[in-house]
């Protein structure tokens, strides 16, 4: 599994295999990666911060000017932070959904925690102010990522309860359910917009597009401390996904609780993605994207895919904010918007690759 394979291979008909890693190798890269990432994203912006200039501005010497450090502590570092944790947060939650479907094509949206999302975020923008008066009194600012979060976290139950049967969790019934569920919130999404007035539509897109420009310390501290737990617990399913991959029956029989597994991932899964939409808005095809491209090049153990998904998770996600917000200044570029236009072509690719094959 953690075998060098040198040079390239055909992988099922469609995609290029590169040059397969071990697994601490892999996470070497990725956090080397990573840092170069964050410096280079540090800078970039329509307050441009050259990178000979960071230490100065980290260690608040004179050689940096008072502009300068409140742009990046006060707007620059929280942004950062919330990406690079809404990243790992994402990636992580994509591999589990991956694992525990046992299908690279998986996504964290499959269980609608992004959708409820939604959903529960666009009913308090255009109807807020008639059901839920009080809500802004005593949440403030935070009322919109707590019914977010709620909805999420909502919707994941729902769909949870709609696909136990006897025996437990069915995975296929959970993945109709889902299903039927993200239809049902774009449906009433459209309804929503369809109420609004200009200004609520322009809040409801603006927030459907996701971004990463309300970044503040308080989101910050929610988004890092969910993804904090959640790859906590995530990382202890690693050896558990290894054996379910052989099926459910052989994990059974290898002495793994197959049921707690699956309501872990779930919940682990519901909490990571609940938390980053809800404060981000909707960032998609980054839970399909990164542990796709982790197992190409480590192989399937999920001992290094779950890490790695988080790691390159996080660079995708900090790269592509960068680039959204110096691509178009001094406009800036909806965050899913960018992922999406990538996104969305990798998946065509792997749907080319696996044609043939049995997903």
């Amino acid at each position: 599994m953690n075998a060098v394979v040198s040079g390239t291979a055909r992988a099922g008909g469609g995609l290029w295999m590169p040059r397969r890693l071990s697994g601490p190798s892999l996470l070497g890269w990725l956090g080397g990666l990573l840092l170069l990432t964050l410096l280079w994203a540090a800078g970039e912006g329509a307050y441009s911060l050259p990178l000979r200039d960071l230490p100065a501005v980290l260690m608040g010497t004179g050689g940096a000017t008072s502009g300068a450090e409140l742009v990046f502590f006060h707007i620059r570092l929280p942004r950062l932070v919330l990406g690079l944790a809404a990243g790992a947060g994402l990636g992580l939650a994509g591999a589990l959904m991956q694992g525990l479907f046992r299908n690279p094509l998986a996504d964290p949206g499959l269980i609608g925690v992004s959708s409820g999302a939604a959903l529960a975020a666009g009913a308090t923008i255009v109807m807020g102010s008639l059901w839920f008066p009080e809500l802004p009194r005593s949440l403030g600012s935070w009322t919109l990522v707590f019914m977010a979060f709620g909805g999420g976290l909502a919707v994941t139950v729902l769909i949870y309860l709609l696909s136990r049967g006897e025996g437990g969790t069915r995975v296929g019934l959970m993945l109709l359910a889902g299903i039927a569920v993200n239809a049902l919130a774009g449906a009433g999404l459209g309804l929503l917009s369809f109420l609004a007035t200009d200004e609520q539509l322009r809040n409801l897109q603006f927030w459907l597009l996701g971004s990463l420009g309300g970044a503040r310390w308080s989101a910050v501290a929610l988004v890092g401390g969910i993804t904090l737990v959640a790859g906590v617990v995530g990382l202890r399913l690693a050896r558990p996904l290894n054996a379910l991959a052989l099926g459910e029956a052989q994990a059974v029989l290898l002495g793994v609780p197959v049921e707690r597994v699956k309501q872990v991932a779930i919940v682990v899964t519901a909490l990571a993605v609940g938390a980053v939409t809800a404060t981000t808005g909707i960032i998609g095809f980054i839970g399909l994207v990164a542990p796709h491209m982790v197992r190409l090049v480590a192989g399937p153990d999920h001992r290094w895919v779950l890490p790695g998904s988080a790691l390159l998770g996080a660079v995708l996600v900090l790269a592509a904010d960068a680039v959204a917000r110096t691509a178009l200044q001094p406009a800036e570029l909806p965050l899913g918007v960018l992922t999406a236009m990538v996104g969305v072509p990798f998946f065509l690719l792997l749907l080319r690759s696996a044609h043939g094959r049995r997903l």
